[in-house]
């Protein structure tokens, strides 16, 4: 791997059998996109879908649209679309608000279940590297209900910390910082052995690798839709809700934010609110329909590799462009201080890698970031603890969305790495300012 020229990676990309699902994307050239972890790319049908929707279903059809156009339906449909990236079955997974909301939704279901099986139970595990978002709304409900939020730092010890006085078991299947993958199945089987109900965030998960919800018998997952289902900034989330509880009696718990799209029967316009049965007791008010219509053409991106394979082989490709990219790194970038910051073994890792940089002093992964930025290599920064740098170092974030990345793009990041570092590009005072987003 350490002799792989640049034509051989042209040529991997000419073989490629998903080479042509990135002609369904608008990406600038002379960009090397890797930041579709963080923000997925523009699909092409997405400036035409929003221009009939608005010019046509809004403009011509007005608030006939909500029943002609299907609207009224649309977080169901798209939830249907999305199940089938994620194991769910259909009428199990809807479109609705964000991530944070939805995890509300979700945990505070989980706590109702629990107080009322084992009303001692009364801890939520998580890891303290979770996504921030998940962790404060964690900490809020546990705050709430007086029950004590326990974060776990590294992953191998999380089975060990499922004992009786755990009740939730809350984690991100894929670690935003590195990209480590946790196992599903294996630690919902634990949490279920331990008493305890499991809840899992898809956020880098829906969409890079296959997942298996009803498989790996979950009990509730949420994801948001920015990310590798390419539906654009702030793109709605979603929730799911395995049968057994989103099935049970009303009554026996419900989601606390009540509203109106929520309830069996929202244009009865009763007083007095009735849950809907099944998932779409989940929703809350009205559908935000232009960022869900750009969601679904996001989503159509990911459904059109069925026929190629799906998420078998766009998992496939992934890897083999996480491997590339370790290995050309490695080679060319280690003895200028590179350092592999998330897991080697394939199985373990999501669909990013992330670097940290030995020997540079504060900030340079930031300043480095820019440089390559500036260069059109398009990945993120993320900031590391200043107490514990060697535990938790400033990171360089690359993600690979099988979808539009090549391998030959793969080639040219890692010489534009190399490029930066060995010149001392970054140093440049103009890479040292930091912008509110990084």
């Amino acid at each position: 791997m350490p002799s792989t020229t640049r034509l051989d990676c042209v040529e991997r990309d000419a073989a490629d059998p998903l080479r042509t699902l990135r002609d369904q994307f608008t990406l600038p050239p002379g960009v090397i996109y890797l930041d579709g972890n963080s923000l997925g790319a523009a699909p092409s049908a997405t400036a035409a879908r929003l221009q009939e929707l608005v010019e046509r279903e809004w403009g011509a059809d007005l608030i006939r649209s909500w029943n002609t156009a299907g609207w009224i339906d649309l977080p169901q449909r798209l939830g249907d679309k999305i199940a089938r990236l994620v194991g769910a079955a259909p009428g199990e997974l809807v479109v609705a608000d964000s991530t944070s909301i939805n995890l509300y939704k979700v945990l505070s279901a989980a706590i109702q279940i629990s107080r009322r099986r084992a009303p001692t139970r009364r801890v939520i595990v998580s890891e303290r590297s979770n996504f921030p978002t998940d962790i404060y709304v964690a900490e809020s409900l546990a705050a709430q209900w007086g029950w004590t939020l326990r974060l776990i730092e590294r992953a191998e010890e999380l089975p060990g910390a499922l004992n009786d006085e755990v009740a939730v078991l809350l984690l991100t299947e894929v670690n935003y910082r590195s990209g480590y993958r946790h196992d599903m199945q294996a630690l919902s089987a634990a949490a279920h052995a331990a008493g305890a109900l499991a809840i899992w965030d898809l956020a880098h998960s829906a969409g890079a690798l296959p997942v298996d919800l009803n498989g790996a018998d979950a009990d509730f997952a949420i994801g948001c839709g920015y990310k590798y289902l390419n539906g654009g900034p702030g793109a709605p989330g979603f929730v799911w809700v395995h049968a057994r509880h989103a099935q049970a009696e009303l009554g026996t718990f419900s989601q606390p934010l009540a509203g109106w799209m929520g309830h069996a029967t929202p244009f009865s316009f009763s007083p007095h609110y009735t849950p809907a049965r099944g998932i779409r007791r989940y929703l809350c008010g009205t559908p935000p329909i232009l960022s869900a219509a750009a969601l679904e053409c996001g989503v159509d991106t990911v459904l059109t590799a069925e026929a190629l394979g799906g998420m078998v082989a766009l998992r496939e490709k992934s890897v083999a462009l996480t491997e590339l990219f370790i290995a050309l790194t490695e080679a060319r970038c280690a003895r200028l201080g590179v350092r592999l910051a998330s897991p080697r073994l394939a199985a373990q890792r999501g669909s990013q890698v992330s670097l940290s940089l030995d020997g540079q002093g504060q900030d340079a992964a930031h300043a480095v970031m820019q440089a390559l930025i500036a260069r059109g290599v398009i990945g993120d920064f993320r900031a590391g603890d200043p107490a514990r740098p060697e535990a938790v170092p400033d990171l360089l974030r690359f993600g690979f969305t099988p979808l539009y990345v090549g391998f030959a793009e793969v080639y040219d990041a890692v010489d534009h790495l190399h490029q930066v570092l060995a010149s001392a590009e970054w140093r440049h005072a103009r890479f040292q300012a930091r912008g509110t987003v990084t």
